[in-house]
């Protein structure tokens, strides 16, 4: 179970001299290839670029120095800017190679993490499944006739099957809490601005941040102090006892204009975990926030957003019909992403009332268990979206409103699929979302949990 000693312990390895870095890139990088017949977590692999940064954080550590991550094996989304890579965002085509690293691929550095590869997202992340026509569909490791959600499957896939420690996402309308959910890992959606999202001023219009994924709160919290720059803070609180919160258990569908239902499975889950933190101490009252119109203009931001993202694409004519419709969308809505951005003060308000009587959220992540592979094949944009919005109609509201959400595996299904829920709470709470989601952690084992065939 190497492949399952986590980021934390694998740092600690590391420092200590029980290993070295190129025996664990190498191992990491071999995994991978390995794996990606089955499960197709990757767009890029780094192997001679990867080998070669190893190797130097070897003799960093052997002339003493330390860092958080220094010489472990990382994967980040190909959303993200690597200087020598290309940034494809999931889409066909030929990308040139960037010149400089964003920001947070800058402070990963900083920290001494190894960058191993480029994990596959669907075309700009704007679906919960990761699938195309430029890379493939990306599987699930509990299942692989599943999909591990979206967009940030490929990293969520990685993290779950053990092939890299951690992994960073991004979440513009649940793209690393969904696939966390589906695939038994711990995600965290940071607080809007806490994470810098440079070369990109305002991410989505203000919907998308980069995250962690992982499968224990613990190393979540470690990557997320590397990325936020934080120094310890969320390691700290992961590590504190929570007291006594007022949870509310948000059970309601958010409005989404499309019909929405809670799977009984999903639901049973989500209530089971309200019963373990009310024996845990916590006060637990059946209460949802007053959604209302919370989505008015989501579409608005979210499809501007491709403006920007698709000025690199070499050809849009390559792309999914969908995403080209919702390109030619963005441009003819962009005038009300104004409106949107002003709308989003009241709803803060008003949404944000709920926590005049809870100190956090616990709703589900998603509406379903995971979805099959090719569930969406075919569809119109229309179809897809009623698709989309049915299996996941809980997670957009925070990314409007700019609060943070940590999802925590929530058990099993029948089937032996994944499934989440989701701790919510005001800006700048996420330690203690991380110490109750350490508490739950705690309680559940869910890190004792691995996919058939892979423990």
């Amino acid at each position: 179970m190497t492949e399952f000693v986590g980021l934390q312990r694998t740092a600690e390895r590391v420092a200590a001299g029980d290993t070295s870095s190129v025996d664990l890139v190498t191992e990491a990088l071999d995994r991978i290839e390995k794996a990606q017949p089955s499960l197709n977590a990757f767009r890029r692999l780094r192997r001679e670029a990867a080998l070669a940064e190893a190797a130097q954080a070897d003799e960093r550590l052997a002339a003493g120095e330390r860092a958080p991550l220094l010489g472990v094996p990382i994967a980040v989304k190909d959303d993200t800017d690597i200087k020598g890579e290309p940034t494809a965002f999931g889409c066909a085509g030929e990308f040139p190679l960037k010149g400089a690293d964003c920001e947070i691929v800058r402070r990963l550095r900083q920290a001494g993490a190894v960058i191993v590869g480029k994990t596959n997202t669907p075309e700009f992340g704007q679906w919960p499944f990761t699938e195309g026509h430029a890379f493939g569909a990306t599987r699930n490791p509990w299942d692989i006739g599943y999909t591990p959600g979206g967009s940030s499957g490929g990293s969520a896939a990685a993290v779950a099957a053990g092939l890299v420690p951690a992994a960073t996402g991004s979440d513009g309308l649940g793209s690393i809490r969904i696939p966390s959910a589906w695939t038994g890992l711990v995600g965290v959606k940071p607080t809007r601005g806490l994470v810098p999202s440079d070369p990109l001023p305002d991410m989505w219009n203000g919907l998308a941040t980069h995250g962690p994924l992982a499968r224990t709160v613990e190393d979540a919290a470690l990557l997320l102090d590397v990325l936020a720059a934080t120094g310890t803070r969320m390691r700290d609180g992961a590590k504190s006892a929570p007291g006594r919160l007022r949870i509310a258990l948000a059970l309601q569908v958010p409005f989404t204009l499309l019909p929405a239902r809670l799977d009984p499975e999903v639901r049973s889950a989500v209530v089971r975990l309200g019963r373990v933190l009310a024996r845990l101490g916590h006060e637990v009252t059946l209460a949802s926030p007053h959604y209302g119109l919370v989505g008015l203009g989501v579409f608005a931001r979210s499809l501007e957003g491709l403006k920007g993202a698709a000025q690199e694409v070499p050809d849009m004519r390559l792309l999914d019909t969908r995403t080209q419709q919702n390109h030619r969308m963005g441009r003819m809505l962009s005038p009300l992403v104004k409106f949107s951005r002003l709308h989003e003060r009241f709803e803060r308000r008003r949404v944000g009332r709920i926590f005049d009587n809870a100190d956090v959220i616990l709703a589900p992540t998603t509406a379903t268990p995971p979805t099959p592979v090719g569930h969406y094949d075919g569809l119109s944009n229309f179809g897809t979206t009623r698709t989309m919005i049915a299996a996941c109609p809980y997670a957009w509201p925070w990314n409007i409103l700019g609060l943070p959400g940590v999802n925590v595996p929530a058990g099993l299904t029948s089937k032996g699929l994944p499934i989440g829920a989701q701790l919510v709470s005001v800006e700048n709470s996420e330690p203690v979302l991380l110490s109750l989601a350490a508490q739950l952690q705690k309680e559940e084992r869910w890190q004792d949990r691995t996919p058939p065939g892979l423990g």
